[in-house]
This record gives C-alpha cells, sequence and structure tokens, in this order.
C-alpha cells in the first residue's frame, strides 16, 4: 500500500514539475512515468540496504534511462523528461535542516545534513551520467551491429 500512495505522490509531483517548466501537455503523463519510475526504484533500494546515497544513485539511473527511452520513442529532448522525474529525489528536506540548523547555531548537526545533501546530490548526478553513457554506449553497439553483415 506504501508503494502505491508514494507511487501516485511521486507520479504528481514529476507531473506537477513538468508544467512548472513548460513540458508539452501531451507529454506531462510520461514526465509523471518518468519521476514515478525514479522513485519507486529510490524507495525498493533504500528499503533493502538502508542507505539513501547508493538509492538516490539507483534512482537517478533508472530517471535517466527511461527519459532517454522516453526521448527515443517521443522523438522529443531527454531533458524534458529527466529534469520533471528526478524532482522527487533532490534530498530538499535534508538541505533544509542543513540550513535550520545553521540558524540555530548548530554547527556540528548542520554539517552532518549538509554532507549527506551533498552525497545524495552527488550520487544523483553520478546516476545521470552514468545512465546516459551506458546508453550511447548500448545505441552505438546496436548501430555498429545493424551496420555490419
Amino acid at each position: 500500500m506504501i508503494y502505491l500512495t508514494q507511487g501516485i505522490l511521486s507520479f504528481i509531483a514529476a507531473t506537477a514539475f513538468g508544467v512548472v517548466f513548460n513540458a508539452p501537455k501531451k507529454l506531462l503523463f510520461y514526465c509523471g512515468i518518468v519521476g514515478m519510475t525514479g522513485w519507486l526504484v529510490y524507495m525498493s533500494v533504500n528499503q533493502l540496504n538502508q542507505d539513501q546515497v547508493s538509492a538516490s544513485f539507483a534512482g537517478a539511473f533508472t530517471v535517466a534511462f527511461v527519459a532517454h527511452l522516453m526521448a527515443k520513442k517521443f522523438k522529443m529532448p531527454m531533458i524534458i523528461f529527466s529534469v520533471a522525474g528526478i524532482i522527487p529525489l533532490v534530498p530538499g528536506g535534508t538541505a533544509y535542516n542543513a540550513m535550520r540548523s545553521v540558524v540555530e547555531k548548530n554547527y556540528a548537526l548542520a554539517l552532518e545534513h549538509a554532507s549527506v545533501a551533498l552525497l545524495i546530490s552527488g550520487s544523483i548526478a553520478m546516476g545521470l551520467v552514468f545512465a546516459e553513457t551506458i546508453t550511447q554506449l548500448w545505441l552505438k553497439v546496436i548501430v555498429r551491429l545493424k551496420t555490419k553483415p
């Protein structure tokens, strides 16, 4: 039940950010699918190993991979899907807690929250880059196999 609820909420969040970023109306549903897929992978990996950093990497990797597939299907830029889809994974709450701790002059806690937010942000970036690289290599191999007899 928790996966259904989280999936629906992440779908709504990704779709809403697709509206904010002026994604074409006909693609808003697919932006939501990309965001929901990434969030469900994040939840599954986080539940398995209780590590937000690796879960964020897996979620971002999934978002970029699914966004790439959607971009190929609809012949649109990949960024339309990946930007809206990555929003549910962004560690905004952790960054907020870090800034709140700075304001409250609890610097040790602020440093802890900031380092977690930084690690999650880095893992999201690495997930996006790895998925893009692997997808490009995969496409080159497919093209090469199709051209060679």
